[in-house]
């Protein structure tokens, strides 16, 4: 078990009562002016990757609870001879890499924040079978809503290790303010102006976190 702290931060008023408002705010207006790229990016999914065009995944939410998020998909149905999918690298095509390089993948998340599933700036969600691995002090990232970015991804975001990511998640869960999340939204738009960080060095999709025993496990993609 980790000696590292594992009581619950205390929520201050900005996280109690101004986060989840403005987190709604944002992602509307954002839903609103990004309506023609979401428009276009649809369109050219359907065409270029198929349908549907929205891609649908169990993740775990806050205190660990299921949700499903919503991304545009980046990957075909290609299939082999006897119908079974692809491997992942052969389904990823240039126009799927520049979806996930770029984040425009994940603009129908926002539509997770408007339904109070997901936060704008958070803990990256994480598959739900991940709950019963992590020891006390990562399983403290579940304590608040998963956010689209969050500490984790300006500091290194794929090229980073689990046991690191997961810590940052947990200083993010312990420092929850305004300054904070307006500095991580700032930090990732010129991260992802300048593709930085993007994809792990061993997979194109996200590699499986299967515990603590080796602490040395890949970087990942999400």
């Amino acid at each position: 078990m980790s000696e590292k702290n594992t009581v619950k931060a205390k929520k201050g008023f900005y996280e109690s009562y101004i986060k989840c408002p403005l987190d709604f705010t944002l992602a509307l207006l954002a839903l609103v002016l990004l309506s023609p790229i979401l428009l276009v990016v649809g369109i050219i999914v359907g065409i270029r990757l198929g349908f549907p065009i929205i891609f649908k995944q169990e993740r775990a939410g806050k205190d660990g609870k299921p949700f499903y998020i919503y991304k545009f998909r980046s990957m075909s149905n290609k299939t082999d001879s006897n119908g079974a999918l692809l491997p992942d690298e052969e389904r990823l095509d240039k126009f799927g890499k520049m979806l996930r390089s770029t984040s425009l993948d994940e603009l129908p998340s926002f539509l997770n924040v408007l339904k109070f599933d997901m936060s704008l700036v958070g803990p990256r969600c994480l598959y739900m079978r991940y709950n019963s691995r992590y020891n006390e002090h990562q399983a403290r990232r579940l304590e608040v809503r998963p956010g689209i970015t969050g500490l984790a991804q300006i500091n290194g975001r794929n090229s980073i290790y689990w046991d690191k990511k997961f810590n940052y998640d947990v200083k993010y869960v312990d420092n929850i303010t305004f300054s904070g999340d307006m500095k991580i939204l700032f930090k990732t738009v010129g991260r992802v102006l300048k593709r930085a960080d993007i994809t792990s060095s061993t997979s194109v999709t996200m590699e499986e976190f299967m515990g603590n025993e080796n602490k040395l496990q890949g970087a990942i993609h999400e």
